[in-house]
């Protein structure tokens, strides 16, 4: 049966364009309050640059993220499911399709089984979501670092008032004592304010970083789910098995299930997925064992009873042969 044709994949150009003009109007903001900006990051440069360089690496890992996606969307829309042939280099993020694909590209046209499409549909989720953990990672790394500027910044602060209260002179007019006092908390009450600096930078930051991946996820969103309908236009369901009258039927994971368990735990494992992964692909796995294993139960109990009731009728056979034997005797 001929299948239709599928609506070819978008490209993520769009988020990419949404990156772009709000890293621009980022830039010009930071460019209108450059001198306020770059005194604020004089206070802690060390710090403050350390800020700065996650912000960098963010920003470059969110719009990779976007980017890698034009090489799978050229890929799918240039494949050929009648025999599984396509233009330019092979994907990474879809290499599991790509490798089903090639296995059953030489039977003609190719088509893919419910169940094997969910299997593949479930690994390239696995590495979408595994991809944006870093950047995750990073946004809230930037508001630790903030806060870790502003609470060295109390201690400074703090420690500071604490040895300015002891070296005051004791006795003496109170209106001179009080002046000194104000002219030594003058240098640490400005340090407080300039403290916080590093929690300027830190959210500052972090809203970016939060703003690129919320990018990134939707891109990576409308791709899983363009990629689903596409799979779901080749995707061809199972055939039932033909059970004998009389014969009750086995429940439980088949072969092929248990095959599908296999090939993901194989391919989680050999991919270096991560723990989550490799977890849930072990208990498909388990739970495919102990299917097969009741399947394989329900079937010795059918070929007991089978038999039994072959017992049963050779004893009737044989009795009424026997009643047949004397009759004619007599």
């Amino acid at each position: 049966m001929a299948v239709a044709e599928p609506k070819p994949l978008s490209a993520p150009r769009i988020y990419l364009i949404r990156m772009a003009v709000f890293l621009i109007l980022a830039g010009f903001l930071a460019f209108i309050l450059y001198r306020p900006i770059w005194n604020a990051f004089l206070s802690n440069p060390g710090l403050n640059g350390l800020i700065v360089g996650v912000l960098l690496v963010g920003i470059i890992l969110a719009i990779r993220q976007v980017a890698r996606l034009f090489r799978e969307v050229r890929w799918v829309n240039s494949l050929d499911l009648r025999d599984g042939a396509y233009q330019g280099r092979a994907p990474i993020l879809l290499a599991p399709i790509a490798q089903t694909i090639n296995r059953r590209s030489g039977n003609g046209e190719v088509t893919i089984d419910a169940g094997t499409m969910r299997t593949l549909l479930d690994t390239v989720g696995g590495r979408l979501d595994e991809s944006r953990e870093i950047v995750r990672y990073l946004a809230g790394l930037l508001i630790l670092l903030g806060l870790l500027g502003t609470f060295w910044g109390l201690i400074e602060t703090v420690g500071a008032v604490g040895r300015n209260i002891a070296d005051l002179p004791t006795g003496g007019d109170a209106a001179v004592l009080f002046d000194e006092l104000k002219n030594s908390l003058s240098s640490p009450l400005i340090g407080i304010g300039i403290a916080f600096s590093s929690s300027l930078f830190g959210l500052g930051s972090s809203l970016v970083v939060g703003f690129l991946d919320l990018q990134a996820g939707q891109a990576q969103n409308r791709f899983f789910t363009e990629l689903e309908d596409y799979l779901t236009a080749h995707a061809v369901e199972e055939p039932a098995i033909e059970v004998a009258r009389g014969m009750p039927a086995a429940t439980g994971f088949g072969g092929a299930e248990l095959a599908r368990a296999l090939d993901k735990l194989t391919t989680t494992i050999n991919e270096g997925g991560g723990g989550r992964q490799a977890t849930q692909a072990m208990a498909n796995l388990a739970e495919g064992i102990q299917g097969l294993v009741q399947h394989m139960r329900s079937e010795q109990q059918m070929i007991r009873d089978w038999v039994e009731a072959q017992a049963t009728r050779e004893k009737e056979l044989k009795a009424v042969l026997e009643r047949l034997s004397s009759q004619e005797k007599a």
